[in-house]
């Protein structure tokens, strides 16, 4: 889809967007992650707010994922300190199942575990605005709740605790940092009031993200222009020769930030040796992380397997409860491939019919923009698609292996999304707190 572009600025737009946003809902919170896009929001919301509504305060919430480089604590902890009079501050460090991509072993470690006090990376905070298990107000988190879950289900928390009234989260997410998020926002089925921009989560809770459609250099030349604080990190990043596209500000042990985990080692050397222990693999995922031994760059085969049997010998390696994980995660991709296909190019269905493989055409996919061609696959899953040149879209053993290599638990290489619902144990959890979404609480 081709953008378009219009007379309006960026950061008129956003002042048209605050307007609407600060008219529209009763509540206002915003997401506030130590990064340079929530830390710029946080700004100029904060100018607009006490410009055009000085009688109506904000929530400013920051979960603590308790790993983290010095210098963005001292931000967070510097930002609050200076805003705490002016928002309402929410630090939350409560322990919750955070994934983790270093380990064959571990799905998830947790922040701020009560039962590992001794293994924690730093000191918990402890200012007055610090929720912690001794203090938590939140009637709807449950112990050790999902990350995700306990963001969604602090804005839920928020409303209740706010007279009930509609509410919003603001969130500094960005179409420009990558394909899937400019996706997400183009395919909005969801939008309030026909903003693409807005997203329902709960009746009467909903997230925003009225940054959307800026760029890097744009949150760049806003801090510049208005001389706002921000993470220092971003320079150490920057001495250090990264790209802007690798300086994130994220837990370190997530699929997007392990393989920088290396510059834990030189840039804050204090917290690296206390990350080495606190979660199984952080070392070897910074030894090999680039390496072929995480599934990085060309895996070779090793001699006298195919890659369909390198596959089960590294599914019959791993604890029961990844192993099902994997396979229920293979099953269900065989099975789509088989039996409904995935939209591909006539290009690619042209150049897999002239490679020889058996292929047939099922109609069109209502999951791609332009409606291309479903494919479904005839017989055996390709044991690898190399010879292919015209897409990587399609499925093959080697390509299942990957994610193995990569502890890609939750098998993005593959196309699958975030779901937790593929482990059973999380199922058991969900359906037990099923029920607490309809309860009502008192707040």
């Amino acid at each position: 889809m081709k953008r378009e572009y219009s007379q309006q600025n960026v950061y008129d737009a956003l002042q048209d967007r605050l307007k609407f946003i600060f008219e529209e809902f009763d509540n206002i919170y915003l997401s506030f992650s130590g990064g340079k896009d929530s830390g710029l929001l946080l700004n100029l919301v904060l100018d607009y707010q006490q410009k055009n509504y000085p009688s109506k305060k904000i929530g400013v919430f920051h979960q603590d994922f308790e790993a983290q480089y010095t210098v963005t604590t001292e931000y967070i902890t510097r930002t609050f300190q200076r805003i705490k009079d002016q928002v309402e501050p929410y630090w939350i460090c409560l322990p919750m199942a955070t994934r983790t991509a270093l380990s064959s072993y571990e799905m998830y470690w947790y922040p701020w575990d009560d039962k590992k006090k001794e293994s924690w990376v730093r000191e918990m905070p402890d200012m007055d605005y610090v929720i912690n298990l001794e203090n938590n107000p939140m009637t709807t988190y449950h112990y050790r709740m999902h990350q995700e879950d306990l963001a969604k289900q602090f804005g839920r928390w928020y409303r209740m605790s706010h007279d009930m009234k509609k509410t919003v989260c603001l969130l500094g997410i960005r179409a420009d940092e990558s394909l899937q998020r400019y996706s997400g926002f183009l395919n909005k089925k969801k939008g309030y009031k026909g903003e693409c921009w807005i997203t329902k989560h709960f009746k009467d809770v909903w997230c925003a993200s009225p940054l959307y459609d800026w760029s890097t250099k744009d949150v760049w030349h806003a801090n510049y222009l208005f001389q706002y604080d921000y993470n220092h990190l971003y320079d150490l990043y920057y001495k250090a020769g990264l790209k802007v596209s690798q300086m994130r500000v994220a837990s370190p042990f997530n699929d997007y930030s392990k393989d920088s985990l290396n510059m834990y080692r030189v840039i804050d050397p204090a917290i690296w040796t206390k990350l080495v222990g606190r979660v199984q693999g952080a070392n070897f995922a910074c030894i090999y992380g680039r390496t072929k031994a995480m599934g990085y760059r060309n895996v070779t085969l090793p001699e006298g397997y195919t890659w369909k049997e390198f596959t089960q010998f590294l599914l019959s390696t791993l604890p029961p409860r990844l192993r099902n994980n994997y396979e229920k995660k293979f099953s269900t991709s065989i099975q789509f491939w088989h039996e409904t296909g995935g939209g591909l190019d006539d290009e690619a269905i042209h150049e897999l019919q002239m490679k020889g493989y058996s292929v047939r055409r099922n109609g069109v996919s209502n999951y791609t923009r332009n409606k291309k061609s479903r494919v479904v696959f005839i017989g055996k899953i390709p044991d690898d698609t190399d010879d292919i040149k015209s897409t990587k879209d399609i499925p093959s053993w080697k390509r299942m292996c990957y994610c193995i290599l990569k502890n890609d638990h939750t098998c993005r290489f593959m196309g699958f999304g975030i779901t937790r619902e593929q482990q059973h144990r999380i199922d058991l959890i969900r359906d037990k707190y099923k029920s607490i979404e309809e309860m009502d609480y008192d707040v």
